[in-house]
């Protein structure tokens, strides 16, 4: 994930202030540790800005509203308790170099500014801080003690102080190409690597792109560049500075991150032409207007941003949490198997119980034949007439032997009869979580919101510690009284796979155990069909069918497709399915989410292998 540098936060805040100020703040609201949204209601309407202090994606942008789960953070009901109902007043950097951006509030939007909002984007030290007019720290997302840093320790109460300035030259339009290159070319080493370190508000993407506009391979030393990519490389970096000072920005996604470079159609340099039939990679998209006239189509960095911070943090939220509920069923598993092991083997024991009654019965038959100080004695089984040596205790006499025999036959038989239980509730506890596994692992990165339902479904079931974060999904138990009975299927429909039969009927299935439920108990109706994977763990799947509409074999043969792709057998030709209407389908008393019983099925062989054929197509 790509760091918000000096030149996206100049964009950003010149943005912001044309859009957002002056605008009430009305609310404050804190979705997890690192990041909080402000509603702001200006004279046209509504708007929530998202300020992160995330060390790899620190940042400030526009953003859609934020997810609807209680605020328990103290940092936000401070800024709420005392910014609320201010006039954001302006959005700037507190320097033009500096990576601190000042918002500053006041009672009206005339009157001087009383409380300011730093944002201090500077990597894994970045940080959130209030301050009033006096320059007092009143909260910070992350408070630094003096002995985490001498330098510049953030504490409630402290005068606020701006990070120490930066050592690095100021770029500046007014520096001539030879002191520009003098100070590139001081030491030899690679153009990239002498770029960031030379100059302020340089980043690694915006590096990239100027080395790209200018066709250098930045591995090249200083030393080994020709006169002609000097002179190319400085028109790219004067075309940066010319927008930096005149705030115009083609936001585009550039290899693994995204760069901010300037529209080159309009300002690309005389000295720096097209040649002819090449292709400028760096111009914006254009829209034709009405008169036939190029318009260009540019995406404003607030929507950019928006747009890649999403998905890139939800990418990295999918796998932190995917690893962490991975892991934890892992360890859950193997402690299971190890106790599923230790019981097995106790019951393996409990089969003796029988050897040790048939001893007992020889030796009560054949109590004349033993004799003090005895350690065994060879009698003839009833049975099978085969010699049987029954090893005896020396101390005790045979009636004796026998009946600690008898004793160790019953303990056997109670041994056998308590694990049985046991055993049978670590096997379907052990079903479970292969079942979780199942669903976990065959979830892409998209589907970030049904791995947080897995999570809070382990969370209930006491698998993972619960946090406000991820809590337990809760029924409708509202104010005015109703109750799961009173909800309608509409208002549970899930966020499930949906496909299409050849026949055009819709085939629904689910992510994880609670759509599986869902889909199963609330969703499914009298002319659906149910299907699943035979003994394996995997999806519920629903062929959603219309009164009076039959599902010929093409589409129960689809449907089968999808009940196997969607299990643990993902990789196997064929795959038993079972099918069956969904009134034949059971939860047993107890039973945790996901598992169900079915009588009066039928199999259909799924071909799961067809369905990866068409999705790498």
């Amino acid at each position: 994930m790509q760091p918000a540098d000096l030149t996206t936060l100049v964009a950003l805040t010149h943005e912001l202030n044309i859009a957002c100020v002056p605008a009430r703040l009305e609310q404050v609201h804190q979705s997890d540790r690192h990041t909080i949204h402000l509603q702001l209601r200006t004279l046209e309407k509504k708007q929530w800005l998202l300020l992160s202090w995330h060390p790899q994606a620190a940042r400030l942008h526009l953003s859609a509203p934020p997810p609807k789960q209680p605020d328990t953070f103290t940092f936000s009901q401070q800024i709420l308790h005392q910014v609320a109902g201010f006039a954001l007043v302006s959005v700037k950097l507190t320097s033009p170099w500096e990576r601190v951006i000042d918002l500053q509030f006041a009672k009206r939007p005339d009157d001087e500014v009383q409380w300011h909002l730093y944002l201090e984007v500077m990597g894994k030290y970045s940080n959130a801080i209030l301050v009033n007019a006096n320059s007092e720290i009143v909260t910070a997302a992350h408070q630094v003690s003096s002995k985490q840093s001498r330098v510049r320790p953030i504490q409630t109460g402290d005068r606020y102080e701006l990070p120490p300035a930066l050592l690095e030259a100021i770029p500046s339009l007014s520096e001539s190409f030879d002191s520009w290159r003098d100070r590139l070319i001081l030491i030899p080493k690679e153009i990239k690597r002498n770029l960031l370190s030379n100059y302020r508000g340089v980043s690694s993407s915006l590096v990239r792109s100027l080395l790209a506009i200018s066709n250098i391979n930045g591995d090249k030393n200083v030393a080994d560049l020709k006169l002609s990519e000097w002179e190319a490389l400085y028109q790219a970096w004067r075309m940066w500075l010319t927008s930096i000072a005149q705030k115009q920005f083609y936001p585009h996604l550039e290899g693994k991150g995204y760069a901010l470079t300037p529209n080159l159609s309009h300002d690309r340099s005389p000295s720096i032409p097209l040649k002819k039939g090449e292709e400028d990679n760096n111009s914006p998209p254009f829209l034709r207007g009405a008169g036939g006239d190029l318009k260009p189509l540019l995406p404003s960095v607030n929507e950019f941003c928006d747009r890649y911070y999403s998905q890139q943090t939800g990418q990295v939220a999918f796998q932190q949490l995917h690893q962490q509920i991975s892991q934890a069923i892992q360890n859950q598993l193997a402690k299971l198997t190890i106790k599923e092991n230790e019981f097995l083997e106790r019951l393996q024991l409990s089969t003796q119980a029988d050897d040790f009654k048939d001893k007992a019965d020889l030796l009560m038959a054949h109590l004349h034949l033993w004799e003090i100080g005895m350690k065994e004695i060879k009698l003839t089984d009833f049975h099978t007439e085969k010699s049987v040596v029954i090893p005896l205790d020396p101390t005790l006499n045979a009636q004796q032997n026998a009946q600690s025999f008898y004793k160790k036959h019953q303990k056997q038989k109670r041994a056998a009869l308590a694990i049985t239980p046991l055993l049978e509730a670590v096997q379907q506890e052990i079903a479970y979580l292969e079942q979780v596994s199942t669903a976990v692992s065959l979830l892409e990165q998209s589907e970030l919101a049904a791995l947080q339902e897995i999570r809070a479904e382990l969370a209930q079931q006491g698998y993972l510690k619960v946090t406000a974060e991820y809590a337990p999904r809760t029924k409708n138990n509202s104010k005015g009284g109703k109750n799961k009975s009173n909800r309608t299927k509409q208002e549970e429909i899930p966020d499930c796979h949906r496909f299409t039969t050849p026949n055009g009927f819709e085939v629904w299935v689910g992510r994880n155990n609670y759509q599986n439920d869902l889909i199963s108990f609330r969703i499914a109706g009298e002319y659906d069909l149910w299907l699943h994977a035979q003994e394996i763990s995997g999806s519920h799947v629903l062929l959603r069918l219309p009164a009076g509409a039959i599902a010929d074999d093409q589409d129960l043969q689809t449907a089968a497709n999808y009940a196997a792709y969607y299990s643990r057998a993902r990789q196997s030709d064929q795959v038993p399915v079972v099918c069956t209407i969904p009134k034949y389908v059971f939860k047993p008393k107890g039973a945790k989410p996901g598992m169900v019983v079915y009588t009066h099925e039928k199999i259909i062989w799924g071909q799961p292998m067809s369905l990866r054929i068409e999705s790498e197509k």
